[in-house]
């Protein structure tokens, strides 16, 4: 049983005070007055008998105390949004047949879960799932081979296919442990080890590739791998270092006792993941599976990494449509 005072009301006004700062702009979020998000942070914070937020700075900012409950505030509603999603949202028993391609970053629990809701919803259809790197997904989508597909965005404008952004994952430098340190800085270790590329026919690959060249950065050719979790156990050995994301670090789960992550040295960047659907689709099942993967990323991807990268926080987030 919660504490008296504390209600899920509250917690959503802390959060969204917590995310704006503001009350004004917390108010514009909840759909409730200025003096009711004040009224609730009062309950709050009287329930809790601590301070959440700095009320005496403008924009407001979070105590220590306020920073640590944000966490499994974020946590819990997280947890509630995405029960009341399978439960409400999720209706696709009209389908006959439905087929998916997902981004293989997700192959560890994403896409299992989602897999899971999806069949659950869906009592009398025929269901095919493909992963694969995001550039034979985006050609699946293309030819038509496939009904719906999340994969990173190349940008480009594909006619009969709408996009529905899901995700902005930044790219990262990843690197031994203590490798950059032993170097001098994450610099030096740019120009005393060799660079792990990812193959140049993958989409990251050419992402990658593409920024270095803008930043007009080059380094010598040596190393060029396909497999994602081939080139992680390099960078975890101490072969080289590598750019890549939040959620490829995340896959390579395994060596995170052996690796670190670093923002890059350079204008930083990102790629965006995003669910593509055709034109002759009805607008709403697209929508509807948007919107439950937006949640389980929040959940089961989002929410563990900023726990271990929290310098990532409003960088690698959610993107609303």
């Amino acid at each position: 049983m919660l504490m008296k005072g504390v209600t899920l009301r509250g917690l959503e006004v802390f959060e969204a005070l917590a995310e704006t700062g503001s009350v004004a702009k917390a108010a514009e979020v909840t759909g409730l007055s200025q003096p009711a998000v004040s009224q609730q942070m009062r309950n709050l914070e009287a329930a809790l008998g601590v301070d959440l937020v700095d009320h005496g700075r403008r924009p407001m900012r979070l105590t220590p105390a306020g920073r640590s409950f944000l966490q499994r505030t974020q946590a819990v509603l997280r947890q509630l949004r995405l029960a009341q999603n399978e439960l409400t949202v999720m209706d696709l028993t009209h389908l006959s047949t439905l087929s998916l391609g997902v981004i293989d970053d997700f192959d560890n629990d994403l896409t299992p879960r989602l897999v899971t809701i999806l069949a659950e919803s869906m009592t009398r259809c025929r269901f095919k799932l493909i992963t694969a790197p995001s550039h034979e997904i985006s050609a699946e989508i293309k030819a038509r081979r496939l009904h719906l597909a999340i994969a990173a965005s190349s940008g480009e404008v594909m006619e009969g296919i709408v996009e529905y952004p899901l995700v902005r994952d930044p790219y990262i430098l990843v690197c031994a442990k203590g490798a950059a340190e032993a170097a001098g800085g994450v610099e030096p270790l740019m120009r005393s080890l060799p660079i792990l590329r990812y193959d140049r026919a993958q989409l990251i690959g050419r992402q990658i590739e593409a920024h270095l060249a803008r930043q007009k950065l080059e380094f010598a050719e040596r190393f060029e791998i396909g497999a994602h979790l081939s080139l992680m156990t390099l960078v975890a050995r101490g072969m080289g270092w590598a750019i890549t994301t939040p959620l490829g670090y995340m896959r390579a789960g395994r060596y995170h006792d052996q690796m670190e992550a670093h923002q890059v040295p350079f204008k930083p960047f990102s790629r965006t993941i995003s669910l593509f659907a055709g034109t002759d689709w009805a607008d709403r099942v697209p929508r509807d599976v948007a919107r439950t993967t937006r949640m389980l990323v929040g959940d089961m991807v989002i929410g563990p990494a900023l726990a271990q990268l929290p310098w990532l926080e409003g960088e690698l987030r959610v993107m609303e449509n």
